[in-house]
């Protein structure tokens, strides 16, 4: 039997990639899994996912990663969670081996919703096990998520070499703000890396147009 996991990374971030992972497994191999210590992605640091991804690979029938930049994230129709969606089905059947049973991280509050939107678009019939936190229950999904967790550490370091310091690319981090900030004042836009369509990008904008506006009255003043 085979078992197949699909998962995501970089969803949030307003920096770089949504990068998506499936995976298939022989069910015999899924104690392999466990014995090399496949877990949550964000349980292990990144060394750890970074020396599993290939011992993963190895143990794997069948594996597709999918790259989503901001300008597709941006460009999408619908929400995110339908783009996710989307993607997911289209990682999916991109798959030459399929397998019988599908575990699925899920991104919408409904789990069952979430799994029964895929299983509608997929090209093949495998049992769906849609589930909230399924990259900490079951071992495909975590194999899916290292997967998808390393190719997107990748491509942030790729991001920081040619941009120098940008954090982790999550709204949250000071230094990803910094570099925001400094990248706008230099340029009067943000580099092509980020998801405009973000609220956090919008909100620094109006930040830095109100402190410019202030620079000027002040200096108004002054004369």
């Amino acid at each position: 039997m085979k078992l197949g996991g699909i998962d995501e990374a970089g969803r949030g971030p307003v920096i770089g990639p949504l990068v998506i992972a499936a995976v298939v497994i022989d069910k015999d191999n899924i104690q392999k899994l466990e014995t090399l210590g496949v877990k949550d992605s964000k349980k292990l640091t990144p060394l750890k996912r970074k020396s599993l991804f290939n011992e993963i690979i190895k143990l794997l029938d069948d594996y597709v990663i999918i790259e989503l930049w901001p300008g597709e994230i941006d460009g999408r129709k619908g929400t995110m969670n339908e783009f996710e969606v989307e993607n997911f089905v289209r990682a999916l059947n991109s798959l030459k081996v399929k397998p019988d049973v599908l575990y699925i991280d899920a991104a919408d509050v409904k789990e069952e919703r979430f799994g029964e939107l895929i299983r509608k678009n997929l090209d093949f019939s495998p049992k769906i096990v849609a589930e909230h936190k399924a990259d900490d229950k079951y071992l495909p999904v975590s194999a899916a998520s290292i997967l998808a967790k390393v190719r997107r550490d990748k491509a942030i370091e790729r991001l920081r070499e040619q941009y120098g310091e940008i954090g982790s690319g999550y709204p949250s981090d000071p230094r990803t703000r910094r570099f925001l900030e400094r990248y706008y004042k230099e340029h009067d836009e943000f580099p092509p890396i980020v998801r405009k369509s973000w609220k956090t990008l919008k909100k620094i904008e109006r930040k830095l147009k109100l402190e410019s506006k202030q620079r000027t009255l002040d200096n108004y003043k002054r004369i």
